[in-house]
């Protein structure tokens, strides 16, 4: 029976992780105790998934994955403007780029997106997107946000902020005030705004919206954005044997495969993740990653629930070593 390491950390990530060895069988093995029993069957973890390339169909408002009280997870795709100005009341909105070009335009300028790209919104700023056969992902997460890392490239004052623009002949265009991390349904205000005029911004104001990508030479999580609640990163693995667990003691991790393929193993199920797939991963469950190929993805780890909201696609199998052990002899580890 193979002795594997397991990481248990904290939320946020303190100097206070342990690291404990462990024989890997017993860790999807239940306990047996004859007079009654005392834990819970838990349901085997269930994939969400999007396809990441663009696909024609008529505008549809961003699809839903996972709300909480302080993270909103959406999908999004995207083939020209939005319909209108969006401002949020109480969240800074940030973004990662999956498939294709987009352009943000914002009362703090104007910046290109490009796949691998990961932006934020200040809570606040009105803003709007021109997409060019597009998807990304939108994280809605309770203000404040920061940036843990340097910026590539960051927002200027361009008008027009692309071609063609502006769409409306009248230059009067929508806005939208919402609350409530921006869901469907919470709008407080709309009404129309002269986009010229929106767009030069205030000229006191001297922020913008930074752009930032993660290191793909670094076999870990880079931390790129850091709330009291939200942790949001990216991972890249080269290859990974799956011998290092790892259980956040005070945060659930949504994952979203950017690219690649890898093996998920936890003790609520064997899943293989494909680009476009989400998964939740519970508070205080083990888990880790089979790589035989470079694979990213996106991890967020949030203190709060933040309850599944759209439909699955398919569910994890039930862990096994004996699986562990093949799919490792058959990766040469």
């Amino acid at each position: 029976m193979s002795v594997v390491r397991e990481i248990i950390d904290s939320f946020p990530l303190r100097e206070d992780t342990q690291f404990v060895a462990r024989k890997e069988a017993l860790l999807f093995q239940g306990p047996e105790i004859q007079t009654m029993k005392l834990w819970t069957d838990h349901e085997l973890l269930k994939v969400i998934h999007f396809p990441p390339v663009f696909s024609p169909e008529a505008f549809s408002p961003p699809r839903c994955v996972f709300e909480g009280s302080h993270l909103r997870v959406e999908w999004q795709k995207l083939s020209g403007r939005g319909m209108v100005y969006h401002r949020n009341v109480d969240c800074d909105e940030l973004s990662f780029q999956i498939y294709g070009e987009r352009t943000l335009f914002t009362e703090l300028g104007t910046v290109e997106l490009a796949p691998g790209d990961f932006s934020r919104i200040p809570v606040g700023i009105s803003h709007d997107n021109f997409g060019r056969e597009e998807t990304h992902v939108l994280f809605y997460v309770t203000a404040p946000v920061t940036e843990c890392e340097d910026p590539v490239r960051a927002s200027e004052k361009i008008i027009p902020p692309y071609t063609g623009w502006p769409a409306c002949a009248s230059g009067a265009y929508g806005e939208v005030i919402t609350q409530e991390l921006g869901a469907v349904g919470t709008d407080v205000a709309a009404y129309l705004v002269d986009e010229e005029l929106l767009l030069q911004g205030d000229p006191h104001d001297e922020r913008s919206i930074q752009v930032l990508r993660a290191d793909d030479t670094t076999c870990e999580t880079i931390w790129l954005y850091r709330s009291d609640l939200v942790w949001i990163g990216s991972t890249t693995l080269k290859s990974e044997d799956g011998r290092t667990y790892r259980r956040h003691l005070c945060a659930t991790e949504i994952q979203y495969q950017v690219s690649g393929q890898r093996t998920l193993v936890t003790q609520r199920g064997t899943v293989t993740l494909l680009p476009g797939d989400f998964i939740e991963i519970p508070q205080g469950c083990a888990f880790t990653s089979i790589a035989g190929e470079e694979s990213k993805h996106i991890s967020v780890l949030s203190a709060l629930p933040t309850p599944t909201t759209a439909k699955h696609s398919r569910q994890a199998e039930p862990s096994s070593v004996e699986f562990l052990e093949a799919k490792r002899r058959t990766l040469n580890f």
